[in-house]
């Protein structure tokens, strides 16, 4: 007969403390087969940073919109060691990429469970940039990721995307990427797990996965990211992100 393995055991306790799921009473041979599997067999398979490893789960929960999961696992992120700067971060810009209809439950509960533990709101501001100076910083941001390509972009597209592409820079980068709190492997890293975590944005997927190599986060680097977003994703979107790891990976090769 199976039982929860020793290292999930610790693991767990490591994450909720003496916290208990009312699951285990409920339906104990799932949470046998999930608890082993997520919190042992998947955790053990790589030497990810658990800072990183939750962040990572904390942006594909809110791409997935997994807002029950989501509540359980920011403490545990916290836990963890990721800051109460770094966890706001990863919500403010999930904004860009799923719309804040999407994100504002999520914000809410980041509050509520802030709130919680005694931490004082708001938290201190993290913006770098002006209404002056965003369109600037947004597009030497995307210039740093993306290469020089990206140069004079908000001024392209205005006959078929209107003014979608300069908002991607003064907007998406200028009002998100540059803000403190985590840095661009960071940011690129949880930007990928929207993107894989949501679905159906393969071509986004794969010109982000190709940027986080860029910026120094390796395809061996991504194929762990999705390893570890996997039970909270599936198989379907863990697989279609792997591939398209892999081609932009091949991509860069030629």
């Amino acid at each position: 007969m199976m039982e929860i393995s020793e290292f999930a055991e610790q693991y767990q306790q490591k994450m909720f403390g003496d916290e208990k799921s009312s699951l285990a009473e409920t339906d104990p041979e799932f949470i046998e087969r999930f608890n082993n599997f997520a919190f042992d067999e998947v955790v053990s398979s790589d030497d990810l940073d658990d800072k990183i490893r939750f962040l990572a789960i904390l942006a594909a929960l809110l791409g997935c919109q997994g807002i029950d999961e989501f509540k359980a696992m920011l403490p545990a992120a916290l836990n963890f060691g990721v800051t109460p700067v770094e966890a706001k971060e990863v919500v403010y810009q999930a904004v860009a990429y799923l719309g804040i209809g999407r994100v504002l439950p999520f914000l809410n509960a980041t509050n509520e469970i802030l709130r919680a533990r005694g931490v004082q709101l708001p938290l201190e501001g993290q913006a770098h940039t002006t209404t002056e100076n965003r369109l600037q910083a947004g597009e030497q941001a995307q210039i740093d990721i993306f290469g020089e390509g990206m140069r004079g972009f908000a001024e392209t597209g205005r006959e078929t995307n209107g003014q979608v592409n300069k908002w991607l820079v003064d907007n998406c980068f200028g009002d998100y990427y540059t803000r403190g709190g985590l840095d661009y492997k960071q940011r690129e890293m949880i930007t990928f797990c929207f993107l894989a975590a949501q679905g159906g944005c393969e071509p986004q997927l794969t010109s982000h996965a190709a940027a986080n190599m860029r910026v120094g986060n390796s395809r061996e680097f991504l194929i762990k990211i999705v390893s570890q977003c996997l039970p909270y994703i599936g198989y379907p979107r863990s697989l279609n992100a792997l591939r398209c790891v892999n081609e932009a990976a091949k991509a860069q090769a030629k």
